[in-house]
């Protein structure tokens, strides 16, 4: 199975223009291969190569998440480089470990792809995984697994230390708190709705392609005093959402302290002129939607305690109020539109 990556196999240099394929290649070979695609960390004690990896844990506690990546679903190769795709796959990890205030050390990355994927595309991919975790200094990826599928499958499992810290659960958020945000919203569902209207470039397409966690923000946070604490992956109202319901409180967003910036404005009435229907919402509604509901930035968002000095990272959004049933409104009104991403809906 290629646990691990851990097959002991004579390890065959693959040239980089060589455009063999995984089939070509077989999995042994491209096991051998990722153990040079794939540096170990400082805090990897024993990595790609045996039946398990084994991973410093100075502060006794693991944190550790898993995020699938599916083609046709998160990403297009049509679309995505490989590098864009192994900087994606990992931050949606990375970014769920800074959420609990923890500290990312290691990603396990388990890749399932059709045989006649070329080599060159699992070295990218690789690459963009490596990249990824170089943002967090000290991460990286320790093992994982290979597999055929009919199409390219990544799940990958990201692991934290919590260097001493509380965890920030989604359940301490109190009456009284502040809403605040570190990091961009909006933008890559804007990259998302460009794609498909056929722009190849730009900040936003980027956003889309190769989200940008503050992944220093989550112990930052931490260490601030969050009470609470998530990254939007699917979106600002529902994954609030999911904090005020383990927190049993109501989240009143400001709407002037979302209002979108003139970029996703600009880039919804591009999205406009694309379409050919004659009864399209506003473009300012139209990014306005994309900041509330959008999701995949990963940005994180906490509630602090009321005078809580924050640093100019984090804007503050919103407030937290007590209410008879939990929720997240906008200027205390519902927000009329889907609050986000749901994958069974």
């Amino acid at each position: 199975m290629g646990q691990m990556y851990g097959h002991r196999v004579r390890r065959r240099t693959i040239a980089g223009d060589n455009p063999q394929t995984l089939a070509e290649t077989g999995e042994f070979g491209l096991i051998a291969e990722l153990t040079g695609w794939l540096p170990a960390g400082p805090r990897t004690l024993v990595g790609i190569g045996d039946d398990a990896a084994v991973l410093a844990t100075p502060d006794g506690r693991v944190v550790a998440t898993t995020d699938f990546m599916l083609e046709g679903r998160h990403f297009r190769r049509d679309t995505s480089t490989a590098r864009d795709v192994g900087h994606k796959a990992a931050a949606r990890s990375l970014a769920d470990v800074a959420a609990m205030g923890a500290v990312p050390t290691a990603l396990l990355v388990a890749l399932a792809a059709p045989g006649d994927l070329l080599v060159s595309w699992a070295r990218e991919l690789a690459a963009g995984l490596a990249a990824e975790c170089a943002r967090v200094p000290g991460a990286s990826v320790i093992g994982g697994d290979t597999a055929r599928a009919d199409s390219v499958l990544l799940a990958v499992t990201g692991l934290g230390d919590l260097a001493g810290r509380p965890p920030v659960l989604r359940s301490g958020a109190g009456p009284g708190d502040v809403v605040a945000m570190a990091g961009p919203l909006g933008h890559a569902a804007a990259g998302l709705a460009l794609l498909s209207a056929g722009v190849r470039d730009g900040s936003l397409v980027t956003a889309q392609r190769r989200p940008a966690p503050p992944y220093d923000a989550g112990p930052q946070a931490a260490d601030l005093g969050a009470t609470a604490m998530i990254d939007i992956s699917d979106g600002l109202l529902a994954d609030l959402g999911h904090i005020a319901d383990a927190s049993g409180v109501l989240i009143d967003l400001s709407r002037t302290a979302l209002g979108p910036s003139a970029e996703l404005t600009a880039a919804a009435s591009s999205v406009l002129l694309a379409r050919t229907d004659s009864c399209s919402p506003a473009p300012e509604l139209i990014a306005l939607n994309w900041v509330l509901a959008g999701g995949e930035d990963h940005s994180l968002a906490a509630t602090f305690p009321p005078g809580t000095a924050l640093p100019p990272r984090w804007r503050i959004i919103g407030t937290v109020r007590q209410a008879p049933g939990p929720g997240v409104v906008v200027d205390s009104q519902p927000w009329a539109l889907a609050p986000g991403w749901d994958h069974f809906a």
